[in-house]
């Protein structure tokens, strides 16, 4: 799908070569005594100087000395080959606590770490249990602000020479992207765990203004975590993998030293940078890692089976995660998936929406459970009909239950059903936090031309099942202005129309229907005036009688 562009430039499509990679070797494996073991509960103590470690052993011992050791293991390691260097132990076949200092702040920290039980069979030490990591990072946090919801969910991608529309819509949520490569550079030197990392001073001061501008004026900002191909940093692309001419986005690399260590410098940077602790640099409130990656063409690293591909994905995850809430308790972060919830499936670089947060939530059980939200792009299908209505009965895509092949505004119930769910509830017991990011509708048909008035209707539609529909945070709209690339193939999703003339720049023209339409769609006294005209092209007499539990209910006569 489309990526929304950044906020004042564009990233670049890459040119790029194919590759098969050989599956990742699978972590955790039960040693052969058939002793097992189970990690319960990794967490930060209140004093914050230590980390509690609950674990217990089951099965058949023989064959060992009578003991479980626990281990520790860096992010990137996945052997205990050759290692006695265990931090705790305690007899094997019942339950013990194990407490080991964190080291907060020290090159010896253990914020990162994963910890592992193992048997020792008299020559070497296997590994019995999965890894387990730290669960709650936000323990050591500085900034402890409590997350500000905005009043409303009303969301749009902008132009940041276009902020005074901005304001002039009531804008509440902003998204933009940072890409690797881009930030990568040289004038800011930071220091990390004894290692100094340099970026693009003229870049993260363009990126200042703009998060500045939003956030200081009460937006709340999202920012799309990108990992694009840079041949000057090889270490920040996932081992083994090739240029791909499919591929836009990479798979982040926490899978050795190299890779691990950059990447958690640039996430730990990002993190205190857009704190909020320098107005001239702005507050991020939402982190999303990655873009759609149900489809490698956003985050590629090969053909790939689903749960391995889930685990390099989470590996990298865990360590923004990590970054992120160990700066900013309250900030929240997500990944991101498409509309195909179960469609357009190959299990080697393309998988299910569904397939992805089974197993995201699966491993995550498994190694550690965390806080993890889900930002999801429900467009029309297709994309070049506004229509999302319809699109049940013209696509045969769509069913009222959790392998709907697509799921999108028609049927957006069914992700939030299905996210009801006691197994896939946050740690705290609440639904997690859903938001959607990146969606719109184009006011161009390829067999009718011009269609300002559905558009309008569509989004006024839209915005309508998601402001009465609990579970969905934010609703962003992927375009304030058409781009021009995108409307050559028929796809004007903005506010505006755009300047056709000038093919490299977005520079707005005309203002269309939809843009009253968003501006009034989240005041009461305006909005059912607003969208009064959109009734008779859906074909409803009421709001209520297509939306459940509509929020203007009193309002309609």
């Amino acid at each position: 799908m489309i990526l929304a562009a950044a906020l004042f430039f564009g990233a670049a499509a890459v040119s790029l070569g194919a590759f098969t990679q050989t599956a990742a070797a699978e972590e955790g494996q039960e040693a052969e005594t058939g002793l097992k073991g189970q990690i319960s509960s990794c967490k930060i103590t209140g004093d914050k100087q230590n980390v509690e470690i609950v674990f217990s052993s089951s099965g058949n011992s023989t064959g060992t000395d009578g003991k479980v050791y626990v281990f520790e293991q860096q992010t990137y390691e996945d052997s205990l080959d050759g290692r006695s260097d265990y931090i705790a132990s305690a007899d094997a076949l019942s339950s013990s606590t194990a407490t080991i200092s964190l080291n907060f702040g020290s090159t010896s920290d253990r914020l990162y770490s994963k910890f592992v039980l193992a048997s020792f069979d008299g020559t070497s030490y296997k590994a019995i249990s999965e890894p387990h990591y730290i669960t709650n990072p936000e323990a050591v946090a500085k900034n402890t602000e409590a997350f500000k919801t905005p009043l409303t969910k009303k969301g749009l991608n902008i132009e940041i020479d276009m902020l005074d529309d901005a304001f002039d819509l009531g804008v509440k949520h902003v998204t933009t992207n940072i890409a690797f490569s881009q930030i990568m550079g040289t004038g800011i030197d930071y220091e990390y765990d004894g290692k100094t990392y340099h970026f693009n001073k003229a870049i993260v001061e363009d990126y200042d203004r703009t998060i500045s501008a939003l956030s200081n004026k009460g937006m709340t900002v999202t920012v799309i975590i990108l990992n694009d191909w840079n041949d000057s940093r090889p270490d920040l692309i996932y081992p083994g993998t090739k240029k791909s001419s499919n591929a836009f986005y990479y798979m982040f690399n926490a899978a050795n030293q190299a890779g691990y260590e950059q990447t958690r410098a640039i996430a730990a940077f990002l993190a205190d940078h857009y704190s909020g602790k320098n107005p001239d640099y702005g507050k991020v409130s939402n982190w999303i890692i990655g873009n759609e990656i149900n489809n490698q063409q956003w985050n590629y690293m090969g053909p790939m089976d689903l749960t391995n591909y889930v685990k390099a994905y989470q590996k990298a995850f865990r360590v923004f995660y990590t970054a992120i809430k160990s700066t900013n308790a309250n900030d929240r972060v997500y990944f991101s998936l498409d509309y195909n919830w179960m469609n357009e499936i190959d299990g080697k670089v393309k998988y299910g929406g569904k397939e992805i947060v089974d197993s995201f939530n699966s491993i995550a059980n498994n190694q550690g459970q965390m806080d993890w939200g889900l930002a999801y792009h429900p467009y029309p299908c297709p994309m070049t009909e506004p229509e999302f209505w319809d699109d049940p009965q013209s696509t045969g895509l769509f069913t009222n239950d959790f392998n709907s092949p697509v799921i999108n505004f028609a049927n957006l119930n069914v992700l939030t059903d299905y996210f009801n769910q006691e197994a896939l509830k946050a740690p705290s017991g609440n639904v997690r936090h859903i938001i959607l990011t990146e969606q719109g509708f184009t006011s161009y048909s390829p067999t009718r031309g011009n269609i300002p008035e559905i558009q309008a209707a569509a989004y006024a539609y839209s915005y309508y099942i998601v402001d009465s529909n609990p579970y969905i945070d934010a609703y962003t709209v992927s375009r304030q202005v058409d781009a021009p690339s995108e409307a050559k193939q028929g796809l004007k999703f903005g506010l505006w129309e755009c300047d056709m003339n000038q093919p490299d720049k977005i520079v707005a023209t005309k203002r269309k229907k939809i843009w009253q339409v968003f501006r009034d769609i989240d005041k009461k006294n305006s909005t059912l005036e607003a969208s009064e005209f959109a009734k008779s092209i859906i074909g409803i007499n009421k709001w209520s009688d297509v939306i459940p539990n509509f929020k203007w209910k009193s309002l309609e006569n």
